[in-house]
């Protein structure tokens, strides 16, 4: 009991601070124009990414290796949690040619 007495002070500090403990963050991707804006350069597993289509058409967030695949309709968003560290590109299933690439750190 006296030991933990004793550490319940260094563990409010450390949670407090931050110290040690990685806080996910939201980033948001958004499709104007037929494209994706430019994805964060600074991922983290546990870190959301909110899908934003400002277009008035259909699109998709689909990853290559199946990982995702968010619906977009126009005017519309939707959020995921990023789950694996590594590099992942993505497309749209309605127009192919809208690419970009998340980069992912544990």
């Amino acid at each position: 009991m006296r030991l933990l007495m004793k550490s319940l002070p260094l563990l409010f500090v450390l949670l407090w601070t931050g110290s040690g403990f990685a806080v996910a963050a939201d980033y948001q991707v958004t499709i104007a124009g037929m494209k994706f804006s430019a994805p964060p350069a600074e991922l983290h597993v546990g870190d959301v990414i909110v899908w934003r289509n400002d277009d008035i058409f259909r699109h998709t967030a689909t990853a290559r290796d199946k990982s995702f695949d968010i619906d977009l309709p126009p005017k519309s968003e939707g959020r995921m949690i990023i789950s694996r560290a590594g590099a992942v590109d993505f497309y749209c299933r309605f127009h192919p040619a809208m690419t970009g690439k998340l980069d992912v750190r544990p």
